[in-house]
């Protein structure tokens, strides 16, 4: 069973991200309308980035019900929200990264295009990697709760800096709304910049997003370290070959892959031991 686990990981990881997204984000008749579905299913929140404004998304974004629980006109804790989010990250950790956000795969399908030299990393990547965390703290939490325009409350994160909504949502709503069309301002131009970035990056480095801008990715991993899914490392049976640190897309060696928070459990480490001393399971062993 476990050899089977290993040599599956990588062949079933991009098929099932598709799989899930079109599941999440399957609602046809958006698409064909141009409209955002506003069902039941709505009031429920998928664990990754999941725009409430794509036509298709037949779920809301958990930072999307964040922003929305922090707009409120007497701010107080969003207890229902932040228990989402320690259900998810207890069990999951930055499994979701890897495999059940939506943005996560046209990021890695981005990164197979024959162009460029492949990087890991940006430059200052020991830097750069806290900016998701000043996104979190700046954008989704202070700005949503204190940033105003007019009367209103701003989800900041959503309008000023997500490409997931613009990738999925603005984008296909404003090619079939012909009154969004005569609508369009520098703020969507501004968005679409961010997204052009985004997408001109990931054909470089691995998860540009992912890695240093998405507030999602901070919050789960927090719970690395003691989520259920974990990567388990057999200290014991270790060569220090290093084929899981070169495998690894974010370059992370044996001793950081089982803890790191920048882990998003996507198996390749897995795959690449010759020495069958990593595997995907449940409690990591701690030694």
């Amino acid at each position: 069973m476990k050899a089977l686990l290993r040599l599956s990981l990588s062949k079933i990881r991009l098929p099932f991200q598709i799989i899930y997204t079109i599941i999440t984000n399957g609602y046809v008749f958006g698409f064909v309308q141009g409209k955002i579905y506003k069902g039941t299913l709505k009031y429920a929140c998928v664990p990754g980035l999941n725009c409430y404004s794509c036509p298709g998304a037949v779920g809301s974004c958990p930072l999307g019900a964040l922003q929305a629980a922090l707009n409120q006109r007497n701010v107080k804790v969003p207890f229902a929200v932040l228990g989402f989010f320690f259900i998810f990250g207890s069990v999951f950790g930055r499994f979701v990264c890897g495999w059940l956000c939506p943005f996560g795969p046209v990021q890695d399908l981005l990164h197979k295009i024959p162009l460029f030299r492949k990087k890991k990393h940006l430059p200052f990547h020991g830097v750069l990697k806290y900016l998701k965390y000043v996104v979190l703290a700046g954008l989704v939490i202070i700005g949503s709760a204190f940033l105003f325009t007019g009367f209103a409350k701003v989800p900041a994160f959503c309008k000023y800096l997500c490409p997931s909504g613009m990738l999925f949502g603005a984008i296909p709503l404003v090619s079939m709304n012909g009154d969004l069309q005569s609508r369009i301002g520098g703020l969507f131009f501004w968005k679409l910049g961010i997204l052009l970035v985004i997408i001109l990056l990931s054909i470089k480095v691995y998860r540009p997003f992912c890695q240093y801008l998405c507030p999602l990715g901070a919050i789960y991993g927090w719970f690395n370290r003691f989520s259920l899914v974990q990567v388990k490392w057999e200290q014991d049976k270790c060569t220090s070959c290093m084929a899981c640190k070169r495998a690894c897309p974010v370059d992370l060696c044996p001793e950081e892959i089982s803890v790191s928070a920048e882990c998003i459990r996507c198996g390749k480490c897995v795959d690449a031991c010759p020495h069958e001393c990593i595997h995907l399971g449940k409690i990591r062993t701690i030694r």
